[in-house]
């Protein structure tokens, strides 16, 4: 297949990310996945306010639809809003506030610090803020913000949630990156050593195996048995035919 079909594709795909992007902005944008389905396109959009991406009675999400599929050529979309289970540890969301909060006029140390902070009391394992721009004087720097563990290569990088965002500010542009690690998430370096069963428990672990033990004897007993009785019927068989 020609590869300008899927250049095409992904082009498509970053437009309506960007345009759902600045519709949900204030309901607090979260994620957006994008499925192609039978029926048509199945576009699912998480935010931290499903009611402002909604409208009353369905009017906002019905407009969103006929924009895709008038302005951008997505067939039969299906728009789903879905709440994000928690704000805190969705990496988009949180950029989307650092940045809101630059663009209000907090200092970025304050701004950073205290992102950083609600994260980790999230229950997050580990969290990374970079701040990008023209932070204090006219020349651009970078500033970052760590907290826990945070994984940057391997297998391991794919587990982190990362999300993007600009602020628009009287000195120019800033950029802000955020990256989590979720607490459910399981390295492979992390390794539970279970504890020495106590005292009474092993005496009744080796009752048990004991107990299975003459179970499975008493079993291969019964069979030698049933074998050697069979046996016997047999040989007494056939002395009876060289009898006769």
């Amino acid at each position: 297949m020609d590869e300008r079909i899927f250049v095409r594709e992904n082009v498509r795909r970053l437009l309506i990310k960007e345009y759902l992007m600045k519709e949900a902005s204030v309901a607090g944008f979260g994620g957006l996945e994008i499925q192609r389905t039978p029926l048509g396109t199945r576009i699912v959009l998480e935010v931290e306010r499903p009611g402002l991406i909604i409208g009353r009675k369905g009017a906002k999400i019905k407009e969103l639809t006929e924009k895709l599929q008038r302005e951008f050529g997505v067939e039969n979309p299906t728009i789903e809003v879905k709440e994000s289970p928690n704000p805190y540890l969705n990496a988009q969301i949180m950029a989307e506030k650092l940045a809101s909060a630059l663009e209000r006029g907090w200092h970025f140390r304050r701004a950073g610090h205290s992102t950083l902070r609600r994260i980790m009391e999230a229950g997050a394992k580990g969290a990374q803020i970079i701040i990008a721009g023209k932070l204090t004087g006219d020349r651009a720097r970078t500033e970052k913000f760590i907290a826990g563990t945070i994984k940057y290569n391997g297998k391991p990088a794919e587990l982190v949630d990362v999300g993007y965002a600009i602020a628009k500010t009287k000195p120019g542009v800033i950029g802000v990156t955020v990256k989590i690690m979720p607490p459910d998430v399981k390295l492979p370096d992390e390794i539970n050593i279970l504890p020495p069963p106590a005292e009474g428990e092993g005496e009744e672990v080796k009752e048990e195996v004991k107990e299975e033990e003459k179970k499975e004897e008493e079993v291969n007993e019964n069979a030698k048995g049933t074998e050697g009785e069979g046996n016997k019927a047999d040989e007494r068989g056939r002395e009876e035919k060289e009898a006769s």
